[in-house]
């Protein structure tokens, strides 16, 4: 095991992840942590954008991981990407609520999806609020120095496993760095992004990304998405897969038993779908080797 984050050393050798987890009800503690330590899955997704913004739990939840650990893979524990609640609509809001990556990163969570990003400007304050100052990579080339304060060391190695001085190395986004163990994500998910797609996905830092359905779908007027979809959302899904490929990040997208070797074809390297049965046929399409 040469990472922490399982996720990010698949996406490394050039495979698919899978994941399992919703946008709400997700059951943080102790006990729930010691189940889900055994998921099939590549990373489980911790839904606070519309779940509670519950850090205590969140806490006990990753200690139960840990703690009935390690994987089949030889992780410490699953990867855990937490949906935050903050919208990416502008650099101010990102700044001002940054104090939520902090805490979740504290805590020691491996990775941060950001919904609603609108702009490359709060795009950039969002990878600077979970990087150090002493993390170099990128600074004056797309990004300014790290935010991130120090103090939240205590909490955050214990879940990691490694001392004081090798998580501040290693808690950095991939692929900016390369042995960064901190994945970072974004929805484009607004008629206001649109405009942006481009530059938001050419700022350093982002490890994956996707176009999101539903509420693109509302910002159309849509109460659901429609089946079809309208020209306009399948263009911007392309849009984005484009962008992402253009510039080394890993494009989200859904997948199902039936489809997702077409998916993994067309270039989708984050499957959601929370289905195991679609994992273990696209593990076997790609032949994977890492255990689950």
């Amino acid at each position: 095991m040469s990472r922490i984050n399982r996720a990010i050393e698949l996406l490394a050798e050039g495979q698919p992840i899978y994941y399992t987890g919703g946008h709400t009800g997700h059951v943080l503690n102790y006990e729930q942590g010691r189940e889900d330590a055994d998921t099939w899955a590549d990373y489980i997704n911790v839904g606070m954008e519309h779940g509670a913004f519950d850090m205590a739990g969140l806490d006990h939840y990753l200690g139960g991981l840990v703690d009935a650990g390690p994987t089949r893979s030889g992780h410490r524990a699953p990867t855990v990407i937490v949906e935050a609640p903050v919208e990416g609509v502008s650099e101010e809001i990102v700044r001002f609520n940054a104090w939520q990556f902090r805490q979740i990163l504290a805590r020691g969570a491996h990775g941060i999806l950001l919904c609603q990003a609108e702009s490359a400007a709060a795009v950039r304050a969002f990878v600077e609020s979970c990087r150090y100052p002493t993390a170099r990579l990128g600074v004056g080339e797309g990004l300014d120095e790290g935010r991130r304060g120090v103090g939240s060391e205590p909490t955050a190695t214990k879940i990691w496993g490694v001392d004081r001085d090798e998580y501040l190395r290693r808690a950095d986004p991939w692929p900016l760095n390369p042995e960064g163990e901190l994945l970072l994500g974004l929805k484009i998910e607004s008629l206001a992004a649109l405009p942006h797609i481009e530059k938001i996905l050419a700022v350093p830092g982002i490890g994956f990304a996707e176009m999101g359905p539903g509420d693109l779908s509302m910002s159309l007027g849509y109460p659901r998405p429609p089946d079809p979809w309208p020209e306009l959302m399948v263009e911007t899904e392309v849009r984005v897969r484009k962008a992402c490929q253009a510039h080394g990040i890993a494009f989200l997208s859904v997948g199902t038993p039936e489809d997702v070797a077409v998916k993994i074809g067309a270039g989708v390297r984050v499957i959601a779908g929370g289905r195991e049965e679609t994992a273990r046929l696209g593990r076997q399409h790609t032949r994977r080797r890492m255990p689950v």
